[in-house]
């Protein structure tokens, strides 16, 4: 994947680095993992192989054992809303807690905020439309705003683009590819081979289920 520079220096992100060592629940082997700024691991696997388990263990949703990182500080020595909001995990089908999308933006109507939504083929009307009449596509797009919006710095994506057309996905990749060379660490699960081609830089199987 060929990565643009960033758009400028105010723009670019620190290049954090997670690191993941014995990671492991009732629900998941053992795993390793290290993940740096600026770099895009593909997640790979059957359905039953953990993926998303392993997202959610490394996002400090589900309870587990081993050790998290992120600049080497301990993921235990940070309140867990403040990991999360550092380490995002973002679900194929995300949660909302308000009824409009822009209930869930801390700059719904910024320049910025404006640009990712015109980006994605999103029309800022949308903003303040009953997210319960919103598509799924039209949510997962959202929901990588609301995701981007916090300025996190490793991002996990369980499918994030399983509802879209071609056009709609090539659009939040590229709108991710320029995160990435802001900084961003990315965490990303797929079933599509070519996508995984077109976004990683690194590709990791789950071969099976644990027992």
């Amino acid at each position: 994947m060929n990565l643009a520079p960033p758009a400028s220096p105010d723009t670019t992100l620190p290049k954090h680095r997670l690191r993941v060592r014995g990671l492991q629940s009732a629900h998941a082997r053992p795993f390793d993992l290290q993940l740096d700024g600026g770099e895009c691991v593909v997640l790979m696997g059957r359905s039953g192989s953990g993926k998303t388990v392993l997202l959610r263990l490394i996002a400090d949703l589900d309870p587990g054992s081993g050790h998290v990182t992120l600049d080497g500080c301990p993921r235990e020595a940070m309140p867990a809303p403040a990991w999360r909001r550092q380490v995002i995990y973002q679900a194929a089908e995300p949660a909302w807690w308000a009824p409009t999308v822009r209930e869930h933006l801390p700059a719904p109507d910024s320049p910025q905020t404006l640009q990712g939504i015109a980006r994605l083929g999103l029309g800022p009307a949308l903003l303040d439309a009953d997210l319960t009449r919103l598509s799924t596509g039209e949510r997962q797009r959202f929901a990588l705003l609301r995701s981007l919006a916090q300025r996190p710095a490793v991002l996990l994506l369980d499918e994030p683009t399983a509802a879209l057309d071609a056009a709609s996905t090539q659009a939040c990749e590229a709108l991710l590819r320029d995160e990435l060379a802001r900084g961003l660490a990315v965490l990303w699960v797929t079933h599509s081979p070519e996508q995984a081609q077109r976004v990683g830089h690194r590709r990791i199987v789950l071969d099976r289920a644990p027992a």
